[in-house]
């Protein structure tokens, strides 16, 4: 069946339904959008056609445009493809805007209105636009608007002419530059949309207006003569404080590393100065431009191509549906009442247990709580929040797990305490449940021993705060079994999360990577670098939170607590007795981190950050001479970086594709980069060994180029073209 499909009733009013039948959401191809443009040719020169309505055959509207599309247009055509593609749509587009009205009269056009159902996001909403008017069914878990900057790149379909020009530059940032999404009401208060009605009546009230409306209905604002720009054109002074303080703004938010909000700056600005269709050619050059930037493509790749491949069961192995019906969350501290939230959250019926009946009572609180907060930014009901809360069953009894299919323990980070954890659990759960242990740091693999039967024993490590962390890391002990990693995968799609699955070695992959990354800037602290300088230096290439921040969040004492537990296990081979002479500083100083409210930072009596502790220097003085900015990023990115290309060489990541995920997700690694790997393709492998190389020679051998990396380099080779069987979904 194609994608759009067109009938026309007794009263002349034609109806264009949107439904992609292989997808659960419409998505746009290129073949889509000229069935779409003839069929809206045929519309036109109809004469028994008074007007079309646009609506989907679906709950939603439309997700965007199918990013395999765009990423197939750079591989084929190159920045010429690309352009001639977006020109094609804007073509259509504008043929919609149009619809077939003299150009010097601007009359005799054929109304067409957009009818959403549902969600429209990206595409789903560019094409909506260009259409007379919208009406959307009053839906609240319906999302409306233009998030492509999150994936790297911009509203390349007429978004930013078009909204723009409706809204003015300023009031339209937050949706261009922020990718902010909004229900129907807000959307229509907003001015995105025009009209907000019940669901049963969207296509009645479609269809009424196709046929009550007049030639002055059809004409867009930017097409009636006398057209000003709403705050001003740019070379107004209202329009010229406009822009510095957008391109402010836009600074401030990507610190110069993401091309995508530059680029859609530019076509803003640019199409401003022009008339409306030159406008349009403009942005579809800007949007060329990103498209053919490495660090857009990384991204597209990374935060959509392979996310969702990953979310769908890329790596998930054969074997029957592994549903979770019933879930055991052990311990109701803030991990454990986070999983079993997100559990009920998701329609799983939860069984929370903890040692003492205020504790477990507790972790159920914390549900309440995060529901309360939803319904006072009015996006929850209280009805939903009854019904959540009631499957949560908070007890100290562990008969009450009977009927469980999957255990998640989250108890005190101790190998005996977990051990005798698991065996109560196991004597009170069927022969084939799942058991699995939320754990950051030990050993599936020795943990599993307190098992009769490894082969069901799994490591799940969630991040916290749970509720709001998309990644989680599934771990496979030398004995788990393959319905285990299917269990694991299929709940971690029923909570709405993305998995990565990596084999059992000292802290996983995750806590391998970040942690280098924190004593890369403690190491640089004790050398006399400038604790800002370290901070802002790690922002600048794109990392959300510098080291010593992060550090602070996730609390010092818990970093020495690591920093023994490693020393104890690797003995002469520990080192990071430098990392280790900072850390054991703070803590005997008594700062421990944000949650004491004194750490690197400063906070006030409400926890808010401040600044940089000044007593730093009085151990740590500042050096007279500063090392080059460059020097300090290569630092915490390598850190990082190599630990992830070790993490494959060792075995313990299986796929690069959970490798870059993974990073972004997981720690924030800096996603314009589309993660590590994707990083060192982009610098090139023979790159990446120079700056081993000097690394390694200035600071030691954490920085020795791993031979798989130096392998690449030889052959001329990337991550990604050598471990393409592997990303079929790229």
């Amino acid at each position: 069946m194609p994608d759009f499909v067109m009938k026309t009733d007794t009263d002349g009013v034609a109806t264009i339904t949107w439904n992609v039948t292989d997808k659960s959401m419409n998505v746009m191809s290129l073949a889509a959008f000229k069935l779409l443009d003839n069929l809206i040719d045929d519309a036109l020169a109809d004469a028994s056609v008074k007007g079309v309505i646009i609506t989907s055959g679906k709950k939603d509207f439309a997700g965007g445009m199918d990013l395999n599309v765009i990423a197939k247009m750079r591989e084929d055509g190159g920045a010429q493809g690309i352009f001639d593609g977006v020109m094609m749509m804007h073509g259509v587009l504008r043929k919609i805007e149009r619809a077939g009205m003299d150009p010097k009269t601007l009359k005799g056009g054929k109304p067409i209105v957009a009818a959403l159902p549902g969600t429209a996001l990206g595409i789903g909403l560019e094409l909506p636009r260009s259409c007379h008017r919208i009406i959307a069914a009053d839906n609240p878990k319906a999302k409306i608007g233009l998030p492509e900057i999150m994936v790297g790149i911009f509203p390349g379909g007429g978004g930013t002419t078009r909204l723009v020009r409706k809204m003015g530059a300023m009031v339209a940032a937050p949706f261009l530059l922020e990718g902010k999404l909004s229900d129907p009401a807000k959307a229509k208060a907003a001015g995105i949309i025009d009209e907000v009605v019940a669901p049963d009546q969207l296509l009645v009230r479609a269809k009424e207006w196709v046929l009550a409306a007049t030639d002055a209905d059809l004409v867009k604002p930017w097409d009636a003569k006398g057209y000003k720009m709403p705050g001003g054109a740019p070379y107004s002074p209202a329009g010229f404080m406009t822009f510095v303080g957008a391109s402010a703004m836009v600074h401030a938010q990507t610190m110069g590393v993401y091309p995508a909000a530059k680029a859609l700056l530019s076509a803003v600005y640019e199409g401003a100065l022009v008339p409306f269709d030159l406008a349009l050619k403009i942005e579809a050059r800007w949007f060329t431009n990103v498209l053919m930037n490495p660090s857009s493509s990384a991204m597209i790749r990374s935060l959509f191509i392979n996310k969702e491949a990953l979310e769908k069961g890329a790596v998930r192995p054969a074997a029957p549906d592994q549903t979770v019906k019933k879930l055991g969350v052990i311990g109701a501290g803030m991990m454990g009442a986070g999983i079993a939230y997100v559990a009920a959250n998701a329609g799983i019926e939860v069984v929370l247990i903890d040692a003492k009946q205020e504790a477990a009572d507790r972790g159920k609180a914390h549900a309440s709580d995060i529901l309360d907060k939803g319904i006072s930014r009015k996006k929850v009901t209280e009805a939903k929040k009854t019904e959540v809360l009631a499957r949560i069953a908070a007890t100290t009894d562990y008969g009450a797990l009977k009927g469980c299919d999957l255990i998640v323990e989250a108890v005190f980070e101790d190998m005996s305490v977990k051990a005798e954890v698991t065996k109560k659990v196991l004597a009170n759960v069927g022969k084939d449940c799942i058991f699995a242990t939320n754990t950051s740091t030990l050993p599936i693999t020795d943990l599993a021993k307190a098992s009769a039967h490894p082969d069901q024993f799994i490591g799940i490590h969630f991040f916290s705060p749970v509720e709001k962390m998309m990644l989680v890391e599934i771990i496979k002990g030398k004995k788990t079994g393959d319905r285990a990693v299917a269990k694991a995968l299929d709940f971690v799609r029923q909570i709405r999360k993305t998995p990565i699955v990596v084999n059992d070695a000292r802290f996983f992959y995750a806590n391998r990577c970040i942690i280098p990354y924190i004593n890369e800037g403690l190491r640089m602290l004790a050398e006399g670098v400038e604790p800002v300088f370290i901070e802002n230096a790690a922002k600048l290439v794109g990392m959300p939170l510098g080291p010593l921040q992060l550090v602070d969040e996730t609390s010092i004492d818990l970093g020495v607590k690591i920093a023994k537990a490693t020393r104890t296990a690797m003995g002469d081979a520990y080192p990071d007795g430098a990392v280790d002479e900072v850390l054991f500083w703070m803590v005997d100083q008594g700062r421990l981190g944000k949650k004491s409210n004194a750490g690197f930072y400063t906070y006030d009596d409400k926890g808010k950050r401040q600044g940089l502790w000044d007593g730093l220097a009085t151990k740590f003085p500042v050096n007279d001479d500063q090392p080059d900015l460059t020097d300090v990023q290569h630092r915490l990115l390598m850190a990082q970086v190599l630990e992830a290309v070790r993490a494959l060489e060792d075995g313990v990541l299986m796929d690069i594709r959970e490798g870059d995920v993974g990073a972004i997700l997981g720690w924030g690694f800096a996603p314009w980069s589309g993660g590590p790997f994707s990083w060192l393709d982009i610098i090139g492998a023979a790159r990446a060994v120079a700056i081993c190389d000097d690394l390694t020679a200035r600071f030691g051998d954490r920085f020795k180029t791993p031979a798989l990396l130096r392998d690449l380099a030889a052959k001329g080779d990337g991550f990604y073209s050598r471990f393409a069987p592997q990303q079929k979904a790229a």
